[in-house]
């Protein structure tokens, strides 16, 4: 596979079609504000529905955008027709964000081969404070027959 092919002007349009459509990222507030060859950004602005009972983000709201981030990353690089699902999500959170502030996920493909895809994002606070850093590594689908 070629990690390396610039994607075109479709295939980024159908990235974005596909996040701005989404259920799970339209009820979440997950938006994809840059996309490129092999990277993306996604933000969130913290709601209260995502906190946790300590009243800052939840855990899984941050590696909700780290997976969308780093997620839409690889996609940019993967070949017409395939898609991917996350195989493992690792996470380390380093700080906090509280309802009001906005968590930005900038993730970058770093590996696609045949069968798996890795990469890896930064998450910080509108100030551009660390608040995680994720890895992830993906199992690449081919087209569906049909």
């Amino acid at each position: 596979m070629d990690a390396t092919r610039e994607p075109d002007a479709a295939t980024l349009a159908a990235i974005q079609e596909r996040i701005d459509t989404s259920p799970f990222h339209t009820w979440a507030g997950i938006r994809l504000t840059s996309l490129g060859d092999g990277t993306a950004e996604c933000t969130m602005d913290v709601q209260p529905h995502h906190l946790n009972p300590y009243e800052i983000a939840h855990g899984g709201a941050i590696a909700s955008v780290a997976d969308a981030a780093i997620g839409i990353a690889v996609r940019t690089r993967l070949r017409p027709g395939y898609t991917h699902v996350t195989a493992q999500l690792d996470v380390h959170y380093l700080g906090m964000v509280r309802v009001g502030d906005r968590l930005i996920g900038r993730g970058r493909s770093l590996h696609l081969g045949q069968r798996m895809g890795y990469g890896e994002a930064d998450l910080v606070d509108g100030d551009e404070q660390l608040v995680a850093r994720a890895s992830a590594t993906f199992i690449v689908l081919p087209p569906r027959d049909g």
